[in-house]
């Protein structure tokens, strides 16, 4: 075995990523970066039926976004290639027909209306396995009812057919699995199942095996909801290569149903209103569309943070880090055997908390495509750096920051009239109107001034200063959110200031 420590994360091109799968590449990943070894990407698309277009791509541009960059790959290639497994169709026959000359598997030639009528066999003698396995075998259209003589005539008789593997029942088999310690797994229970479809194509049970094998993967670090195909990889594994060729094993905890009932799917998703996928993916064969983390506006350091954190902790109680800190930090021992329960509002603290801490410029790309979308007519690039700097801290998504940023570069289109027009009155509008005509002559426009003149006006007039304020704000902005409002007029500039606040005493005086 070679010994370099060598992962795999081996997505099939079904559809869109869901998240559960991300976090399988990044526990992979993190894996392999933390051991200097090389993480592989393996494209399994050996169910033609199921394979949809553009979906590989979409899987790349997923693990791209996210930082999670293989060393090998159908699109950067390597020394194990080719990466795809309906490239290597050639290899798994010679494999099949090994395990079938070792007596390990045989030849099944049974149609779908025999198969049928096998399950309504077993249905109808109260069976509780419809299974084809130790029991049912025996009845049926295969090569261990025949001579070596037929089978070769049935074969040559250009006759469909798959081959199975043979399970003997009489066995208990054992697997150390790095994050459930010692597992069992009792024979008697499992199906024959098909290693190659009749299109001679492998199923997912020899294709996995033996490309682990060719591709010298140490690690095998997948979702639990292959432990009960587990049995059949042991088999294979000693059959073809040797239990000690066999990699170490971790099967993850599933992501859960936020009320922690079953595996987060995608139809949750819809039901609850968040994404399930890293990134907006449309199915081209129903034309339906499905949102992505990225597109709603989350940061693939936030996301990628959050997903760590499902069914791992580092055992301090520290929660942010990096994508380098979790390469430092991470161990498969610490990730839980139970299921880890999704949870929307505790992803969005973590995209609040990395949009708080990322630098201005971090920020500057992804914010300004978003306010141009938004038909925002921005200034200079200086001046969007100082806005985010100033309203970073309020911002949720990357979304957020048309709203508690527009007025920044445009006027607003309205007021919060329901706020100002009770408080105001010919007093207020005077207050106004003098302390515009006043500032139009000021030399210095910053915030401290500005405040300090601003509140000076104010007790000069006996007018409360907080209405003053929270009136000015509006003018300005059109509601009560943003920063400070000195800090927003001193972005704004004087000119900017003076006309927003002449507009807004017209429209107020028409109201009262």
């Amino acid at each position: 075995m070679s010994h370099s420590v060598r992962l795999r994360f081996a997505p099939s091109p079904t559809g869109g990523l869901h998240l559960g799968g991300v976090r399988t590449a990044l526990f992979n990943f993190l894996y392999a970066r933390q051991k200097k070894g090389e993480f592989v990407v393996r494209t399994e698309d050996t169910d033609q039926n199921r394979f949809v277009t553009g979906a590989e791509q979409y899987i790349f541009d997923c693990l791209n976004w996210c930082g999670i960059t293989p060393d090998e790959s159908s699109l950067n290639g390597g020394p194990y290639g080719p990466y795809r497994q309906s490239e290597r169709k050639a290899l798994y026959r010679e494999f099949a027909e090994r395990l079938v000359a070792q007596g390990n598997a045989y030849y099944a030639f049974d149609t779908p209306e025999e198969l049928e009528q096998m399950r309504e066999r077993l249905r109808s003698s109260g069976s509780e396995s419809l299974q084809y396995d130790h029991r049912s075998r025996m009845q049926m259209n295969n090569s261990l009812q025949m001579t070596a003589e037929e089978t070769l005539t049935v074969l040559q008789s250009g006759k469909p057919y798959v081959i199975r593997i043979k399970v003997n029942p009489n066995r208990i088999l054992h697997m150390e699995d790095l994050i459930r310690g010692s597992l069992e797994f009792d024979c008697a229970g499992v199906d024959d199942k098909v290693l190659l479809k009749a299109d001679g194509m492998p199923t997912y049970h020899l294709a996995v095996v033996v490309d682990d094998h060719l591709m010298k993967i140490t690690h095998a670090f997948r979702g639990e909801e292959w432990l009960p195909s587990a049995p059949v990889h042991l088999l294979l594994w000693e059959y073809l290569f040797g239990i000690k060729e066999m990699p170490a094993w971790a099967h993850l905890p599933l992501i859960l149903k936020p009320d922690g009932h079953g595996k987060l799917s995608k139809r949750d998703g819809e039901r609850l209103g968040f994404p399930v996928y890293a990134m907006n993916w449309q199915d081209p064969n129903t034309g339906i569309s499905s949102p992505g983390f990225r597109e709603l506006g989350f940061l693939p350091e936030a996301f990628i943070n959050f997903l760590a954190l499902l069914g791992w902790n580092d055992g301090t109680g520290k929660e942010i880090f990096t994508l380098d800190e979790l390469v430092e930090t991470f161990s498969i021992e610490r990730v839980h055997k139970g299921g880890a329960k999704f949870d929307f509002e505790k992803a969005k603290w973590f995209n609040h908390e990395w949009i708080k801490r990322s630098d201005s410029m971090r920020l500057f790309e992804p914010v300004k495509e978003i306010l141009i979308t938004h038909g925002i007519t921005l200034r200079d690039d200086d001046y969007l750096i100082k806005v985010l700097d100033m309203i970073k801290e309020r911002c949720t998504l990357l979304h957020d920051f048309v709203q508690q940023g527009s007025f920044f570069f445009q006027s607003p289109s309205g007021y919060d009239e329901a706020s100002v027009i009770p408080k105001w009155d010919k007093q207020k509008s005077e207050f106004f109107s003098g302390w515009m005509n006043k500032s139009k002559s000021a030399v210095i426009w910053d915030s401290h001034s500005l405040e300090s003149e601003f509140k000076q006006a104010a007790a000069d007039s006996g007018i409360k200063l907080g209405e003053l304020q929270m009136i000015f704000r509006i003018m300005l902005v059109g509601s009560k959110i943003g920063p400070a409002v000195f800090e927003i007029s001193g972005m704004l500039g004087k000119k900017d200031t003076l006309s927003r606040v002449e507009k807004a005493i017209q429209t107020f005086d028409q109201k009262i």
